[in-house]
């Protein structure tokens, strides 16, 4: 009866095993590709991009989404919503009411060529890969500085590659992109604004995506300077407050 047992438990062992094996073999990598060009990439996924994909449109800018290769870090829709804000929520809509202007409505309200600005932040020439920057500390940038780049619109970002911890042993751990915004050229240095990247190396037919993690952050890195164009440009619809 005892060997019965044994012989038992050691097959469920070894069959436990080679489930446990199964699941990992089969479980495979994850495709980065996705076969459709980058404005169909933003199209499908609904969430967390229906929005963006409709400011390309309200852009103009559906020809280069779709078939010009550049490296796009793609916000989400959260960002759009957040600038946007309500008369009683720290966004566009609110400045706009206390400075005795109308209100946002529609996103096509809003000037095709602010769109097209705010956009280009976003999108750098060349199709870069996470293995295509260099490493940066937020913490030791002097030793890990990652790399300026200017974008479609001539302002200035930092990209590099954090390199994570493990085990007690610097740098060898996860790594991933982190974007940061430099507000003043002159001074390159100082206020950045950073955001780690969600997921990085998408890969459409045309060009590559890396989609940025949820922060505070408003479209373009600052919602005054967004106000300011709105201010001055006015909206293209009439509509009350």
């Amino acid at each position: 009866m005892k060997k019965l047992i044994m012989i038992c438990a050691a097959f469920l062992l070894v069959f436990s095993a080679c489930k446990r094996d199964e699941y990992y073999i089969d479980g495979g990598k994850a495709n980065p590709d996705y076969q459709g060009n980058m404005l169909q990439y933003l199209q499908a996924k609904k969430v967390p991009f229906d929005t963006v994909a409709q400011i390309v449109k309200l852009a103009g800018m559906e020809k280069q989404f779709s078939s010009e290769d550049f490296t796009f870090f793609a916000f989400d829709d959260d960002v759009i919503k957040r600038t946007i804000g309500t008369v009683r929520t720290n966004g566009l809509n609110s400045l706009l009411f206390y400075s005795g202007k109308d209100t946002v409505k529609t996103l096509d309200q809003i000037s095709p060529l602010i769109w097209k600005k705010y956009l280009q932040r976003y999108m750098f020439k060349g199709v870069n890969r996470l293995k295509d920057y260099t490493q940066i500390d937020l913490g030791l940038r002097s030793i890990y500085p990652g790399a300026l780049y200017y974008d479609y619109n001539n302002t200035v970002s930092n990209i590099g590659v954090s390199f994570g911890d493990a085990n007690g042993i610097r740098y060898i751990g996860y790594r991933n992109l982190v974007f940061s915004y430099i507000p003043d050229i002159s001074k390159p240095n100082d206020n950045w604004i950073s955001v780690n990247i969600a997921s990085s190396d998408i890969k459409p037919t045309n060009g590559v995506v890396h989609s940025l993690a949820y922060s505070g952050a408003y479209l373009g890195f600052s919602l005054y300077e967004f106000f300011n164009d709105v201010y001055t440009t006015g909206l293209t619809q009439s509509t009350s407050k």
